[in-house]
């Protein structure tokens, strides 16, 4: 499987590992049965993402991902956090293997879950996030389109 070097930096330097203590929102998403966990923390203030780690248990494009989607969004806005998408992560790494698109959608839900963490512990409403459930059970073997 060929790998950018994008995604080859940030598995091998990963940003933004760790863990926030008292996180405004934390989000965990993913399938022990495949492999693929992600746990992402944040610390929001006035709406702004001023700090984001995250912790993932995983392959490479898990880790890459993860890293990556935590760049994305650190400084921004919640709503501009919320834009994120998988398939801007997978373009910032350069691309990923369609067989691994998986993990850029973890990262996006990952960090919608935190967001969902974060409203509820604040007692706000994010639209866009409503309805919102994590795919626990997502297909390894086909590329995702959202």
């Amino acid at each position: 499987m060929q790998y950018s070097d994008k995604v080859m930096d940030h598995f091998l330097h990963p940003r933004n590992v760790g863990e926030i203590e008292d996180a405004s929102g934390v989000g965990e998403v993913g399938n022990a049965k495949c492999g693929d966990i992600m746990k992402i923390f944040l610390d929001v203030e006035d709406d702004i993402i001023k700090d984001v780690k995250f912790q993932t248990f995983g392959c490479g494009s898990a880790i890459a991902s993860s890293s990556m989607a935590t760049e994305l969004i650190k400084g921004k806005s919640i709503h501009e956090a919320l834009a994120l998408t998988n398939k801007a992560v997978a373009e910032a790494l350069d691309g990923l293997p369609p067989v691994k698109m998986h993990c850029s959608v973890l990262a996006e839900q990952a960090i919608k879950a935190a967001l969902v963490d974060y409203a509820q512990k604040n007692n706000i409403e994010i639209p866009e996030l409503e309805g919102f459930e994590p795919d626990h059970d997502h297909d390894h073997g086909v590329e995702d389109e959202d």
